[in-house]
This record gives structure tokens, C-alpha cells and sequence, in this order.
């Protein structure tokens, strides 16, 4: 669902009298077989999924496409090593199968991750681990996991993730041989094991890959469009009320079955259709980006994975030329924003001391932060760290209280990224049951989006630079669009060619008629959804006040925005970098 938005705007990109394409493909048959409430990872996975086997299926999302939970992951694509130790080995099993065929369907943006643990112990925690195991509560002070358990810990996850010999094995150093590789490591580490997981660097364009191939499909989606209500009808449908957030505008839309993805925000959501539930116990997790030299040199291109003091699992690993470090992990107060703290960035600050104490961190380095609520169960007095991270879907059907005589409603509780694809299988299954008709298409093989027919290899992504170099696109102008696009760069380049392009005056990664592309294809409703969710600027802490004012205006004439709107999104952008990712980014405009 994301962030609030009641900055009361005009339209967004325009179509027909005005009106949103999205939008109005949705008014004009204001029906389908399936409503999906929520365009997080998991709500268009699923929306892909259905439409992929000829199921007639809309899905509407409050804010932007990844805007909530999905937007503020940890950008890893993982097997989850650390639940073994909450004994779900089923979700420890489908992680690491879904890792490995992320890495095969989607290696546009998804790629290999090294993965180093720090040990400081040998035998540390080997008495406490059997209690935590049974009882998912830490006794007394937190251990930090010894060699003895990591060395089992991985040798069972290697069982998991082999792959028919794809994924290495993991490998453990001594303390001579870990400090050689990585010098900058606390002297008084014994040993380090490394294994291979995988990252996804741009988890926001990789959902709208994933909604594209819906909609490709003949599925309907819009971003910006709320649940209000909503009715039954003696048929066995219901009528929900939906209402266009940059317009104001409501209409009715009438689905047989009714698919809440909505995350943290699942029993809200429920409450809304008149049937309030508990489901829900999220934790909020939250990450900064440091733009750092030496940090990302003593990384050596790996993700530093370990256990603090406390207990809680933490990360610090290179995003090219950034550093993310994260993550908290405390129960969520669903009436207030999920925002990173002061008290959290000192506590990266102390974990980032804990393995590298010869490197100092400020404040200054610090160029984007990010916080989001996972979608946990309930869990009452179970520690955060000991909820589980799979998932169930709950059904309520038209014999339930208010809801007789219409629609079924699957409510989707836990999920996370790595398990999306197998997870939106599960719930496009359900669907399909209560519809009466069965699967058509697998896509456990299919490739996503620009994913497919993408390079293999750095001499295929070479190749494919050079083919697409012209006397005005030079090799990191195409290289940046393949990254942003995968091989779905080929349709943005036929698009660019057609008319006059000329890259911004701010940044030589955009250019005027991308912007246009992006305003015709991929349902930008305000200026900052180009900032933090169709680019990176905002994430690698690259947005100045040039730069609002040169987007602003080049979006202004494809979606219609007048003088006023532009100041208008100029503002909301600002206010939104600051008060949820502390930017503060001043306007070049009085």
C-alpha cells in the first residue's frame, strides 16, 4: 500500500478527456473475475500469474507499484540460512530453489551474491541454540553463533542448495587466511565462511517488469487507485469502491473473487471491506546508504552477513559504488510512518565498529535511508527475530458474516521477496480453484520481462553495448539502459530513436524522451516515483534541486501537468526525500 498521499493532485499522465490510461481502462469495464488489492512484490506476482493463464484479472495499489514493504527489502534474493534455526526448513528449501531460478529467469536483475560471515567464537551459543530452537525465544544475554553452529548451519544449507552443482559449496578461513582477504576485518577474528546468495539491485523495476508481462497478458492494473468499501451482490460477486488518489474521483468495480496482497496492511484492508481481522504483527526494518569509499573497499565487492551483539542479524554490502548497511528488526506501530531513526543509524554505526573498527562513519556519508514494515504474522510475545517469514493465505468465504452472498476473499499473511514467483503460484492456485479452472502455463521457467534473452555472459553484455551505440549514445549511455531495462531496453531505444532526444542538463542518465517513455508505459503519478522507483538517483543519494526542476518540467508536457502542478511536484518530491529517507534537497525555484 506505501506512503500517504493527500496532496489532493490533479490527474496524473493523461489519456482520454484527461483521464489516466490505467484508470480508464478500468472505469470503461468496471469488472473482472479477480480484484488484487496491493501492487507489492507479492499482489503483482500473482496478478502476473492469473493473467498468464487467461484469468480476467485487475489489480489496483494505493501508491506506487513497491512502494511499502517491497521497496524497503534488504535487496537480497536469499535462501534465508538464518531459518534454520526457527526450524522452517520447507521455506529454507523453496528460498534457495527460487534463489537459484531468479538467477536463471530474471539475471537482468537479479546476480550472484558472495556472502562472508565473521566468527569470533568457536563454540559460542552451541548450548543456548537447542532452546532457541524449541521454544523461538532468546534466554538470558545473546550469544553470537560460534563456528561449530555456523559450520552445521551452512553444511545443511548446502544440502538445500545445490543445485545440481550450481551453487558452491560454502568455504571456511582461519583467521590468517580471513584477515588476508579482507585486512580491514576485526583483528580478533578466528574465522570467516563464505557461501553464495544473490541481490537484487533494483527490486522496484523488477516488479514493474513482473506487472508489464501481467498486463502484456491482458491483465489491468493501476497505481494510485484505493479500496473504499465494499458490497455484496446477490450474485456471489462483490462491488468494491474504488477511489483515484491523485484525482478524488470514486467508481464501483465488481469482481467474483477478491485477493488482499496488501502487506502490514492486510487486516486494515479487511476492515475496510467490513470484516476486520488480526493477522497481522509486521516488524519494521530499516537500512542507510553510504556513500563511503573505504567501507566499500574493505567489502571487496561481498556482502558482510552476521550477528551483532544483540543478537539480531545484520548486513553491509556494496551497491556499486554505495555501501547499504542494514537491518533492525522491532515491532511495527502501524499509525506511524516507517522511517529510519536516530537511535537505528547509531546502532549501524556500532555494528559497522564491530567488524571494521579501523573505519569511521559519519552522519555526512550517510546519502539516502529507508525503512518499510515486513508483512509478519501476529506473533504477540514471540521475539521479532523468531517470527516466521513464511507464509499462509486465509480465506473467508460468502457464508462469513457481512460478506454472505459475495465474493471470496484470499488474504495473504507473511511473504517475502525471494519466494515471490513460488508464492504467487500458490495463491494463483487458490484462485484458480475457487474459479473452477485450472492452470494453463508454469512460470517457473519463463523468463521476466528484460530477463529474457539477456547476456549470459560480461562479453554478451559487451557485445550487446556496442550493437546499440550510436554517434549520439555512447557505451554508458547504453550500458545504463540496458541495466535500468534489461533486453526491454531494445522497445526504449526504438522510442528514443523516433524523435529528438536529448539527455538532462542534471544527470547523464536520463534523457527528455525516456521521460516520455516512462510517462506513456509505466504509470508515473508523481515526479518522485521517477527519483526512487523507476531510477536509483534517489537511493545513491544523486538528487539536487537542477535536477527536480529539469524533470519536473520534462514530464510536465506528457502528463499534463500546468505551472502549478509543477511547483506542486517539486514540493511533494521534497518533502517526501526528507521525511522518509532524510534527503533534504533544496529547490532551485523561489
Amino acid at each position: 500500500m506505501g506512503l500517504k498521499d493527500s496532496s489532493g493532485h490533479t490527474n496524473s499522465a493523461t489519456a482520454r478527456g484527461g483521464e489516466r490510461e490505467s484508470v480508464f481502462r478500468l472505469r470503461r469495464r468496471p469488472n473482472a473475475r479477480v480484484l488484487i488489492i496491493g501492487g507489492g512484490i507479492n499482489g503483482v506476482g500473482t496478478f502476473r500469474d492469473l493473467a498468464l493463464q487467461g484469468v480476467d484479472v485487475a489489480l489496483v495499489e494505493r501508491g506506487d507499484y513497491c512502494q511499502g514493504a517491497s521497496g524497503a527489502s534488504s535487496h537480497m534474493i536469499h535462501g534465508g540460512i538464518r531459518y534454520l534455526e526457527n526450524g522452517e526448513f520447507r521455506l529454507v528449501r523453496e528460498s534457495v530453489v527460487e534463489r537459484n531460478r531468479l538467477l536463471r529467469i530474471a539475471p537482468h536483475y537479479v546476480k550472484p551474491l558472495q556472502t562472508t560471515i565473521p566468527i569470533f567464537s568457536t563454540f559460542s551459543g552451541v548450548l543456548a541454540a537447542p532452546l532457541r530452537f524449541l521454544t523461538h525465544k532468546q534466554q538470558g544475554k545473546p550469544k553470537e553463533r560460534g563456528a561449530f553452529l555456523i559450520k552445521l548451519g551452512l553444511s545443511l544449507y548446502d544440502s538445500f542448495s545445490r543445485d545440481g552443482g550450481s551453487v558452491p559449496r560454502h568455504q571456511f578461513r582461519t583467521r590468517q587466511k580471513a584477515l588476508a582477504e579482507l585486512p580491514m576485518l576485526h583483528p580478533g577474528v578466528k574465522y570467516t565462511a563464505t557461501y553464495f546468495d544473490a541481490s537484487v539491485h533494483n527490486p522496484e523495476r523488477l516488479t514493474l517488469d513482473v506487472l508489464q508481462d501481467g498486463e502484456k497478458a491482458g491483465g489491468r492494473a493501476s497505481n494510485y487507485l484505493s479500496l473504499m468499501s465494499v458490497s455484496s451482490n446477490a450474485d456471489g460477486s462483490s462491488t468494491a469502491v474504488l477511489r483515484d488518489q491523485l484525482t478524488g474521483e470514486e467508481f464501483g468495480f465488481t469482481a467474483d473473487v477478491i485477493v488482499n496482497t496488501t502487506g502490514a496492511w492486510v487486516d486494515l484492508t479487511n476492515q475496510a471491506m467490513g470484516a476486520p481481522t488480526t493477522f497481522m504483527g509486521g516488524t519494521k526494518g530499516s537500512h542507510i546508504v553510504l556513500d563511503h569509499p573505504g567501507l566499500l573497499a574493505a567489502c571487496d565487492g561481498r556482502e558482510i552477513f552476521f550477528e551483532h551483539t544483540d543478537g539480531r542479524i545484520v548486513l553491509i554490502y556494496p551497491m556499486g559504488d554505495r555501501v547499504l548497511v542494514g537491518t533492525t528488526d522491532v515491532d511495527a506501530d502501524m499509525s506511524e510512518d516507517a522511517i529510519c531513526t536516530d537511535g537505528e543509524i547509531d546502532y549501524f554505526f556500532d555494528l559497522i565498529g564491530h567488524v571494521f573498527p579501523d573505519i569511521a562513519v559519519n552522519r555526512g556519508q550517510i546519502v539516502y535511508t529507508f525503512s518499510g514494515v515486513r508483512p509478519l504474522p501476529r506473533h504477540d510475545a514471540t521475539q521479532p527475530g523468531f517470527v516466521s517469514r513464511d507464509y499462509r493465505i486465509e480465506r473467508r468465504g460468502p457464508e462469513a458474516g457481512p460478506q454472505e452472498g459475495g465474493a471470496v476473499v484470499l488474504s495473504l499473511v507473511g511473504g517475502k521477496w525471494t519466494t515471490f514467483r513460488a508464492l504467487a503460484e500458490h495463491l494463483a492456485d487458490d484462485v484458480l480453484a475457487e474459479l473452477g479452472t485450472e492452470r494453463k502455463i508454469s512460470t517457473a521457467k519463463l523468463a521476466i520481462g528484460g530477463g529474457s534473452g539477456f547476456p549470459d555472459s560480461d562479453a554478451g553484455i559487451q557485445k550487446w553495448i556496442k550493437a546499440h551505440m550510436t554517434p549520439t549514445r555512447d557505451a554508458d549511455r547504453a550500458a545504463g539502459l540496458l541495466t535500468r531495462y534489461g533486453t526491454r531496453a531494445e522497445e526504449v531505444i526504438s522510442y528514443l530513436d523516433a524523435g529528438h532526444d536529448s539527455l538532462l542538463r542534471s544527470t547523464r542518465e536520463l534523457s527528455v524522451r525516456e521521460l516520455k517513455f516512462m510517462a506513456a508505459h509505466e504509470q508515473i503519478g508523481h515526479l518522485v516515483d521517477v527519483l526512487i522507483r523507476r531510477t536509483s538517483l534517489a537511493f545513491r543519494g544523486l538528487v539536487t534541486g537542477e535536477l527536480l526542476n529539469e524533470l519536473a518540467e520534462a514530464l510536465a508536457e506528457p502528463l499534463g501537468w500546468d505551472a502549478a502542478r509543477v511547483a506542486a511536484e517539486i514540493n511533494h518530491a521534497q518533502e517526501v526525500l526528507k521525511r522518509y529517507h532524510g534527503v533534504e534537497v533544496h529547490s532551485l525555484v523561489a
